[in-house]
């Protein structure tokens, strides 16, 4: 907990805060905060004066929410939390200036564009005991946890192979804001195209499974399918983690001709593959297969606002995939990507 919390005991809101409006997931958020008792938003910072009239006229929020500059927004109104929907590139500023103000931040996936970021973001964390988070929507999906439930309790042996599928038709196809495409599309701004949006997943929940251990190498081939709408960034990637016995196959793209996520978990003794949110497909060797639905996951890891509370208020502690020590992981095999695919070579972590 990076401050002390009034509102820890007290039954009160989360007094919540938000840096920027150029991702779209805000959008997500703004439709569900006019229904929640447990979260208040108390500000908003965003400099593009005309991006934040359109937020202020489509959800009918206040005007005086908005701040064009963020350290004097959380000077004034002095949130218990920070959460970012800003490009990655600037997740880093956010973290900093908010860890001078000793505010906890969750930012939306993935925390960094490299390794040198996501070093500078854990030094600032540390420094000033703020709690960074990173905000997965797969996190919240049931079905990934009766996956690694079943792993765990070792029903399908031991993991020889996993397998994510993961992306969509591509950002432009399904209609992203200019201001999202503009920065979703920028290399530096985004670190990569499909490789970064998408492949951030499956290093997330890999290394979720494989005990945050850090792989042994990384191979990666990037393509551009369509390079007239994404000429300066891949829209297709393809990753390859090893970790000895167990090999990790990343399958990232903006050219699926539907939205895809999945995950196939192979072992010894059988396999798992999720198909929707909810249910998956349980094979054990010799056996036919079992459609399995998963249970609801438990208050408070089952929704990100509640879970951030949580956290600030001190109830529980960053674990799993939001956590910063999972997300160090995330951004290295990301980053090991990067170099892969640009050298045509295999990158070894040591």
């Amino acid at each position: 907990m990076a401050q002390t919390d009034s509102n820890a005991n007290t039954g009160q809101p989360l007094r919540l805060a938000i840096a920027g409006l150029t991702h779209d997931h805000v959008t997500g958020l703004l439709r569900a905060l006019p229904v929640r008792k447990d979260v208040q938003l108390v500000g908003i910072a965003e400099p593009n004066a005309a991006l934040a009239a359109k937020y202020v006229s489509r959800y009918h929020l206040a005007p005086g929410l908005i701040y064009p500059d963020l350290d004097k927004m959380l000077t004034e109104v002095k949130p218990q939390a920070v959460v970012i929907y800003t490009s990655t590139f600037e997740h880093l500023q956010v973290v900093e200036i908010c860890a001078a103000h000793s505010i906890d931040v969750m930012m939306e996936k993935p925390m960094a564009v490299s390794n040198e970021e996501a070093a500078a973001i854990a030094q600032a964390a540390r420094k000033s005991k703020i709690n960074v988070l990173v905000n997965y929507a797969s996190t919240w999906d049931p079905v990934n946890t009766l996956a690694f439930d079943t792993v765990a309790k070792n029903t399908i042996g031991e993991i020889r192979k996993i397998i994510f599928y993961k992306g969509h038709s591509g950002p432009k196809e399904i209609g992203c804001s200019p201001e999202f495409f503009n920065w979703l599309t920028d290399p530096k701004l985004n670190g990569g195209g499909a490789l970064f949006d998408f492949g951030c997943y499956g290093a997330n929940i890999s290394s979720w499974f494989m005990n945050n251990q850090r792989p042994l190498s990384v191979t990666a081939f990037t393509r551009q399918t369509k390079p007239a709408i994404y000429k300066n960034v891949d829209d297709d990637a393809t990753v390859i983690i090893t970790y000895g016995k167990v090999q990790i196959v990343i399958m990232a793209s903006w050219s699926w001709p539907y939205g895809r996520d999945n995950i196939e978990i192979s072992g010894t003794n059988g396999s798992i593959q999720t198909i929707d949110s909810r249910t998956a497909i349980l094979h054990i060797s010799g056996k036919a297969e079992e459609k399995i639905t998963a249970p609801p996951i438990e208050s408070p890891y089952n929704d990100s606002l509640t879970y951030l509370a949580a956290v600030v208020n001190g109830k529980i502690k960053p674990h799993d995939t939001p956590s910063l020590e999972n997300n160090m992981l995330v951004t290295e095999i990301l980053d090991a990507a990067r170099q892969s695919a640009k050298s045509n070579s295999t990158i070894q972590l040591k």
